[in-house]
């Protein structure tokens, strides 16, 4: 778990080592973050805007609420937080990783090797905190998309036949009994309902390794087969796949999720309990 996670006192003792990212977002309130990172954060951090930086929010709904940005804009980004070749990143945020998991994936995806998740987020973080901004001197990072799997649309389609696909959701949206926010309610025929939440302890924290795993094979999942993910709009599914690397599985990633999903009205849709 030590390849995608960092525990609160080793980056106490570490923070002069890393690039250290402030990732705070929610769904709820997806503008709070940046307020809550100016008011206090882990010393050094720098803050990262989700909706802006870690997707691109000017692409049509078809392609999802968060697709993935242009590398050319990702990389320019990253420089800006201070992404430097060879020197390791460190993604936090206020909600168990929930939102800190995609700049892991994304960073991961485009080529950074050493990035790893706070455990249990910033209330794991019991040091000092520091107000405003931080400025880091431009970072080199190089990018390239290709690091991590990805699925499209179609691929997600097929994966139940040949693996497991993971709907990262609550329960809830997968059976469709409710829908906040994309247009159509329930799940891609075939995924199995496996919610990100269920991957954590009381604490916020990620359950050890072998629990993980025994989790996800009681679920369905073979490691020998292929194994996918998705959610609402492919942010919380990073979570999942952060799980599934902690636990020694190998999972791809559904970028468009359902956002894209129920956006594509030839696009079937199953409701219940079943996958």
């Amino acid at each position: 778990m030590s390849d995608v996670l960092i525990a609160a006192d080793e980056l106490a003792s570490r923070l002069g080592e890393v690039t250290l990212l402030d990732v705070r977002w929610t769904l709820a309130a997806p503008e709070a973050g940046h307020p809550a990172y100016l008011a206090g954060h882990i010393p050094g951090a720098v803050f990262v805007d989700l909706h802006h930086e870690l997707a691109d929010p000017t692409r049509p709904a078809t392609e999802g609420r968060h697709p993935l940005p242009a590398i050319e804009d990702l990389q320019r980004a990253a420089r800006s937080w201070g992404v430097t070749a060879g020197r390791p990143v460190v993604v936090y945020d206020d909600s168990s990783g929930m939102a800190a998991a995609r700049a892991w994936w994304l960073l991961r995806h485009a080529g950074v090797a050493d990035v790893r998740v706070l455990d249990g987020g910033l209330k794991a973080w019991t040091g000092e905190r520091e107000a405003g901004s931080v400025a880091p001197a431009d970072g080199d990072i190089t990018l390239a998309y290709g690091a991590m799997p990805v699925l499209t649309a179609d691929e997600a389609a097929a994966l139940p036949a040949a693996g497991a696909l993971l709907d990262a959701r609550a329960g809830e949206r997968y059976r469709g009994e409710t829908e906040p926010i994309d247009p159509r309610a329930g799940h891609i025929p075939g995924a199995l309902s496996a919610p990100t939440t269920e991957n954590l302890d009381a604490a916020g924290r990620l359950l050890p390794a072998e629990q993980l795993r025994e989790r996800f094979l009681a679920l369905g999942v073979d490691p020998s087969r292929p194994v996918g993910a998705y959610c609402g709009s492919g942010v919380t599914a990073a979570h999942t796949l952060l799980a599934l690397a902690a636990a020694g599985i190998d999972g791809a990633l559904y970028p468009g999720s359902w956002s894209q999903w129920s956006n594509l009205t030839d696009r079937p849709v199953a409701v219940g309990s079943a996958p």
